[in-house]
């Protein structure tokens, strides 16, 4: 395994909000918990895009990024993320760039081609375009990030007649660039093209071999791939006990998967037990992880060994439980977890072991100084006296 010295956490928020609740409230959460995120010293938060479907809210991740800016200090903000085919490239680049500015370098920039048919499909947009445009979108937005000459590029929907950024990123030479990686090997290819990082979704994607994909497109294009820069995004909650944690999200964790994933994006229920046994058979798959801090630490372990290394791991928070359990389950993280692999108890776990080994010597020093100081002081006093 190759190993990453410290690894980033992070949330990858859709956001996912059940239909029934007020939106406006939700969207309130959604920023509070990137504001506890950063309080708690977790390193990235990445927001989506969607315009359909109804329960992933966010339409616009630079507007709503640009709000979480200015209501955190050092956690950096990431879209994930922007559907490229939805947007011409001249105006996804002017717009990350001013967030670049204006968020003076916590920006990253997270593309993609778009998950759901439903919003190709309101604009017009065959689904099966979304890929070689995303791609086409990406490579001319990584030249107006790095070329100041005009650019002149003309494709089947966009074109760029003379064209450049008048305003250059803030970030040297841009902001850190992620690529999605969920149903096939597109997004690692163009990962590959172009050397950006890579946001990864569920264990079937956590392979050697899907990371062998980027690395093998890099050398043909010659780019290399860091696996620093490769996020694993996994769907988690934890509690002080695995029976808390099932029971604080069994009901609307059984919602978000019949209603979200299989009633409304069509997704095929992929168990034949009983609909109550859902949530036991995700994680059992390793789908998901449920449980306590301990769980995720096993988690992350046989992760970074499957994989072969990789360098954040990246909650994706789902609001299926109370608005307190969601904030505990991440503080237990960021408390018990990050720093299982973040280097941080080290020096404290090496410096306890090391007084403890010497701790009968130290105590016999320390009554000596002690016994001596009591002697000094009673000699003090009897000269007084």
């Amino acid at each position: 395994m190759q190993p990453v010295s410290r690894l980033k956490f992070g949330i990858f928020m859709g956001p996912f909000h059940p239909l029934g609740e007020n939106p406006t409230l939700a969207l309130e959460r959604d920023l509070e918990l990137i504001q506890w995120l950063d309080y708690l010293g977790f390193d990235e938060a990445w927001v989506g895009e969607h315009h359909s479907a109804g329960w992933e809210t966010i339409a616009s991740p630079e507007i709503f990024l640009a709000v979480a800016a200015e209501r955190t200090k050092h956690i950096k903000l990431g879209t994930g993320v922007v559907s490229l085919p939805y947007h011409h490239p001249l105006m996804t680049a002017d717009r990350m760039v001013l967030l670049d500015h204006l968020t003076r370098g916590r920006v990253m920039f997270g593309v993609g081609p778009g998950a759901l048919p439903s919003d190709a499909l309101m604009i017009g947009l065959d689904p099966n375009l979304t890929r070689p445009r995303m791609d086409e979108a990406l490579t001319a937005i990584m030249r107006l990030f790095t070329e100041v000459d005009p650019i002149t590029i003309h494709t089947d929907w966009f074109t760029l007649e003379n064209a450049r950024l008048q305003l250059r990123p803030y970030t040297h030479p841009h902001m850190p660039i992620a690529v999605t990686a969920v149903a096939s090997p597109a997004g690692m290819v163009a990962a590959g093209k172009h050397g950006a990082g890579v946001l990864s979704f569920g264990l079937p994607r956590a392979s050697r071999e899907f990371w062998g994909i980027a690395e093998k497109t890099a050398a043909e294009h010659g780019k290399t791939m860091n696996r620093a820069d490769w996020r694993l995004v996994i769907p988690v909650h934890l509690a002080e006990t695995r029976d808390e944690a099932f029971r604080q999200i069994k009901e609307k964790a059984t919602r978000f998967y019949m209603e979200y994933r299989t009633g409304t994006l069509g997704i095929p229920i992929d168990f034949d037990g009983p609909v109550d046994r859902l949530l036991e058979a995700q994680v059992e798959k390793r789908s998901w992880c449920i449980g306590t801090p301990d769980d995720l630490i096993e988690f992350i372990t046989v992760l970074q060994e499957q994989s072969g290394g990789f360098g954040g791991f990246m909650v994706q928070p789902v609001d299926w439980a109370s608005r307190e359990e969601v904030r505990r389950s991440h503080e237990l993280i960021a408390r018990y977890v990050m720093p299982q692999f973040q280097g941080s108890l080290a020096g404290l776990i090496a410096t306890q072991a090391s007084t403890a080994r010497v701790a009968g010597d130290q105590k016999a020093m320390r009554d000596e100084a002690v016994a001596r100081a009591k002697a000094a002081y009673d000699a003090t006093q009897a000269t007084k006296a």
